[in-house]
């Protein structure tokens, strides 16, 4: 049987969880234009924290290739999988799609017939542009739906598969990502290109949600010295409402939710909305309580035990307690980092102190988004609203 050949660009959760999802069954070419993760896959080396993609480049046989961007990379090609960052801009009030948008044409312009698959997450409407200006009805929106540190995990087991377009491509398209999965039965649902975006959309704004709901009711138990972990028991035995997304934080934070759920507000304009500014709104004035918690115990040195948004990840862009430190900061209060993942040194003009026994010393306070059993022999001094010990 002949194998596709498939050019992935962007090589960061989503990009090398499909390189590798793909190269089961076809001969992929991973490009990203970072030598270093390029040289390392191709070593057989993982540049993520995951360990599913780790020990699928160590032990699997896959059809794999990392590069460099060159030029008619895509001429021989049967698809272009896009992954490229598309990080919301203030100021436009969208998502910069700039890297997709070169891609596409760059595709396009050296092979005319090839099939394009974008998985970057973009603006409402984005992909029906994308077909208007090119012409073509071979590019297809196919959101993802995966979680920092474990990418590949849902990309082998989806909880759907999602296909926006309407051009001849679909059923190979769907065969092309339940081929490499691990899960057989996986429900697919295709739609529009802009029902597809929406639905992205809408899925992590939707998760914002419950993290914003859960983090209000903490915000109100800790007010009437109520126990959260109670109160939130009970509303989850309620299968109407379950158990998921539910363990208090600082705040919902990474690459995702922050960006997604201004997209969707800014999507809405012309278009009758509350609750989707209030989500946004609901999640800063959290990290301004849990700030406030803090300046009340009047500390003179604040310890932040890690700037990654959870366990097993590697990831600190966006993350909720990096605004807490600035608000703390403004007061004057010393703040002191513990984070291996930035060495020692400074993280933006801060003091990182990666001996942990020290940190921990030099803490008054040690304001933790989660915990695990590092700070067991420090639990006097550690603030959290980890209540469940969840992601």
């Amino acid at each position: 049987m002949k194998k596709n050949k498939i050019v992935v660009v962007g090589l960061g959760y989503v990009g090398l969880s499909n390189c590798i999802l793909l190269a089961q069954n076809n001969i992929v070419t991973a490009v990203d234009i970072n030598i270093q993760k390029v040289n390392q896959i191709n070593k057989g080396e993982s540049p993520l924290v995951d360990k599913d993609i780790d020990s699928f480049l160590k032990n699997r046989s896959l059809d794999l290739h990392a590069t460099l961007p060159y030029e008619e990379i895509y001429k021989e090609s049967d698809y272009a999988v896009i992954a490229t960052p598309t990080n919301y801009d203030e100021k436009t009030h969208s998502f910069n799609t700039l890297s997709v948008e070169e891609t596409i044409e760059n595709a396009i312009e050296e092979n005319p017939k090839i099939t394009i698959i974008i998985r970057s997450t973009v603006p409402v409407g984005f992909t029906d542009q994308m077909i208007e200006r090119h012409q073509t009805k071979n590019i297809y929106f196919v959101p993802e739906f995966l979680r920092e540190g474990n990418a590949l995990h849902d990309n082998l087991n989806p909880s759907r598969i999602l296909i926006g377009g309407s051009g001849n491509k679909l059923k190979f398209i769907e065969a092309l990502l339940k081929d490499g999965a691990k899960k057989k039965d996986i429900d697919v649902l295709t739609m529009s290109p802009a029902e597809a975006e929406s639905s992205k959309l809408f899925s992590n704004t939707y998760l914002a949600m419950r993290v914003a709901f859960f983090n209000e009711l903490d915000s109100f138990a800790q007010t009437k010295n109520l126990k959260t972990k109670n109160i939130i028991n009970s509303l989850s035995l309620d299968p109407r409402i379950g158990a998921g997304y539910n363990n208090p934080s600082f705040g919902y934070g990474g690459y995702c939710l922050p960006k997604d759920t201004k997209q969707l507000l800014a999507n809405y304009k012309n278009t009758p909305q509350r609750l989707m500014e209030a989500i946004i709104e609901s999640n800063d004035l959290r990290k301004q309580f849990i700030a406030e918690r803090i300046l009340a115990m009047k500390p003179k040195v604040v310890g932040i035990y890690r700037l990654v948004m959870k366990e097993g990840s590697d990831n600190f862009r966006e993350s909720s307690i990096q605004d807490v430190i600035k608000l703390i900061t403004l007061k004057g209060i010393k703040v002191i980092i513990f984070e291996p993942l930035v060495g020692d040194g400074s993280f933006d003009g801060l003091e990182v102190v990666n001996d942990f026994e020290e940190f921990s010393m030099q803490s008054e306070i040690i304001l933790a988004n989660r915990v695990n059993n590092e700070l067991n022999s420090f639990s006097d001094k550690v603030f959290t609203r980890d209540i469940f010990n969840l992601d």
